[in-house]
């Protein structure tokens, strides 16, 4: 088949993309407001680790753990009333109109929509629901006897972990990436792999290293903060 006649793929990063912030740092910023982290402990490892994250060069398994550690010593049900606020009052204000109908345009068209993210499934499941995405690929939280650990399990999803993960999901399902018309949305040079593994990338308010290969390379860039979805570069 042509590509125009593949089904059709989009790949949502969220935080920075469809979420106008971080899905992990607003977490520890609401822990600390609530009194759960402490904040003269807490504020200046957690400014540390993101600041190195934006620059493409904080290890990923140490950006993975750090966040982890916040649901470290609890069940997913004692986390749960915790979730539910962070939800309602830190997630769901900070994602635009313009990402929501973005979504739902590549709905409407029949895509397989999929979020791929960093931040750990246990935070991201959520929002998924709340933007009517069924599947996630997310960094996988460790649970022993039912309690987080504040560890890991497989892959991570960052970086080129992206990349592998996608492949892993695909083939879960009987799929392969070449078989679909992929479309890339991502902010950060962290998802350079996964922009450039898909057919075509969008970079949504590119972080200065990413926007500056989007230029070159002429792929669309996309502004979703406004009310509607607008786009420049090659389509």
């Amino acid at each position: 088949m042509t590509g125009a006649s593949l089904p059709r793929l989009a790949l949502f990063d969220l935080d920075h993309t469809l979420l106008l912030g971080d899905s992990d740092v607003l977490w520890c910023d609401f822990l600390m407001d609530v009194g759960v982290l402490d904040r003269a402990v807490f504020a200046a490892r957690s400014a540390d680790i993101e600041a190195r994250y934006k620059a493409g060069t904080v290890d990923a398994a140490e950006f993975a753990q750090f966040y982890l550690s916040t649901l470290k010593g609890r069940t997913p049900a004692q986390w749960e009333p915790l979730r539910q606020q962070f939800l309602r009052e830190q997630v769901v204000p900070r994602i635009p109109p313009a990402a929501r109908e973005l979504v739902q345009e590549h709905q409407r068209r029949g895509d397989l929509v999929v979020l791929t993210t960093a931040t750990n499934r246990f935070l991201t499941t959520l929002t998924a629901e709340h933007l009517g995405i069924a599947d996630v690929i997310a960094t996988e939280p460790e649970l022993v006897d039912g309690v987080f650990s504040g560890g890991t399990t497989g892959v991570l999803n960052m970086r080129s972990g992206k990349v592998t993960r996608l492949h892993d999901w695909l083939a879960q399902r009987g799929r392969r990436l070449a078989q679909f018309d992929s479309t890339a949305y991502s902010d950060s040079i962290n998802d350079l792999p996964l922009l450039e593994a898909a057919n075509h990338a969008v970079v949504v308010h590119a972080d200065a290293r990413l926007a500056a290969i989007a230029a070159a390379r002429g792929w669309r860039t996309m502004n979703l903060s406004g009310t509607t979805p607008g786009a420049t570069g090659t389509p």
